[in-house]
């Protein structure tokens, strides 16, 4: 049986590997570190307490398991003050849907609705249209500025927050601030947040918090036909309170906007990275376009947007071998899940062609998998096919720079320029 205690040895040697991750080299490819941390075994104590994940199927067992909890607001005060736990940041996301468990979660997304087949059928037309003028965008820019553009900047950052925006009926004015709100406040979901870091997110989620009480202010004058409006009855049918309605769906709307904001925009950026480094997948794609979903599943294996997701235990347990005991968190290593050998033959080749083998935790698991995985995938697969089929082939100019995260991914920039 495994013990909770680490040697001093092998806790230099993690601390080591976790300031590794954080440099720019790191952030670059972290894969040939995620390596050395999964030959620590599928399961390992981290230095700062808890436990690293990294084989595939564990992740993968306590994400689908009851008995695996998120670490809700409950959680987060039975931490004690003056930690990471009790930042302000931390405690609004705290109270939002990815956060809770049963029952309240089942509540509250049951009252989400607006995610099933039909709706993001419906929203294609808009996907689509939004698409095809961002790429206008980036043609005009390639032809005009030089010969190369910032995809990123001009595309991935664009689409997902148009999208959004627009389902939402979020002036376009504000887009642009929202967007960067939401960068800002991520850090407070980070693996190991600092302390400037966690005031960052701390007054960004003021802001969005402002924001989205006034925006629910106005929708109460003026109910319209779009969610917010929606989500406004719904909560005045199960809540009599009308303060705490407000509230459930400030949260709710907060979620939505969060969630389609920043992963999928890394997503974008990851994907298309990985198109035009390699001439070969381009080629490939544009003689293919029917390949397109399963090149997104593969940028999702291959470097999905979320490298790690924490789950604390419902009840002590053994997990390999380790005691656990209740409330002890996990960090299920996603980004190096993805790479075990033993779930993904040849895991460091980017594959398109695993089909529905290239299986993958990129959006949870369990009852906590994502809401809003049709509407990432929907954008992904419009961007891609509209792409390859709508511009000459594209190179990359340079590496792009990451941000200083672990958790979630996001690159900076994604310089391109005509072949």
């Amino acid at each position: 049986m495994g013990s909770l205690t680490t040697p001093s040895s092998d806790r230099r040697a993690a601390v080591s590997l976790f300031s590794r991750l954080r440099t720019a080299e790191g952030q670059a490819d972290p894969f040939p570190l995620y390596t050395e941390l999964r030959s620590r075994g599928g399961v390992a104590p981290a230095p700062w307490g808890g436990f690293l994940v990294t084989g595939f199927d564990t992740c993968d067992r306590i994400l689908r398991s009851a008995d695996w909890l998120e670490p809700d607001q409950g959680w987060r005060d039975r931490q004690g003050p003056r930690t990471r736990w009790s930042a302000p940041s931390s405690r609004e996301i705290g109270s939002t849907m990815p956060a809770l468990n049963p029952p309240e979660h089942t509540r509250v997304r049951r009252a989400a609705g607006g995610f099933d087949r039909a709706s993001i059928q419906r929203m294609g037309p808009t996907v689509s249209r939004l698409t095809d003028g961002l790429l206008d965008s980036l043609t005009e820019r390639l032809k005009d500025g030089g010969g190369e553009a910032d995809f990123a900047a001009l595309v991935s950052e664009e689409l997902p927050v148009a999208t959004i925006g627009a389902w939402l009926a979020l002036p376009s004015a504000d887009w642009p601030r929202l967007r960067e709100l939401t960068h800002e406040q991520v850090f407070t979901q980070e693996l190991l947040p600092s302390a400037s870091q966690l005031a960052r997110s701390d007054v960004a989620m003021a802001e969005l918090r402002a924001y989205f009480t006034e925006l629910i202010r106005e929708r109460r004058r003026r109910l319209g036909d779009d969610p917010v409006s929606r989500w406004i009855g719904t909560w005045d049918a199960m809540e009599p309170d009308r303060d705490k309605a407000d509230e459930a769906v400030y949260f709710l709307a907060l979620f939505v906007l969060l969630a389609a904001l920043e992963t999928t925009s890394t997503l974008l950026s990851t994907m298309t990275l990985l198109l035009v480094g390699e001439p070969a997948r381009w080629d490939l794609l544009a003689a293919r376009p029917d390949l397109a979903p399963a090149f997104v599943e593969e940028t999702l294996r291959y470097d999905p947007p979320t490298h790690v997701i924490s789950r604390v235990a419902g009840k002590d347990c053994l997990l390999d071998g380790f005691e656990v005991r209740a409330d002890d968190m996990v960090h299920l290593m996603v980004g190096a899940a993805h790479r075990d050998p033993a779930k993904h033959p040849d895991p460091d080749r980017f594959d398109p062609h695993r089909g529905t083998a290239a299986h993958h935790l990129a959006f949870s698991g369990g009852i906590h998998y994502c809401l809003g995985a049709p509407l990432a995938r929907l954008e992904a697969h419009t961007l891609l096919r509209q792409l390859v089929g709508r511009l000459p082939r594209l190179t990359l100019v340079r590496r792009p720079p990451m941000a200083p995260r672990v958790a979630f991914r996001r690159l900076l920039s994604l310089d391109v320029a005509l072949a």
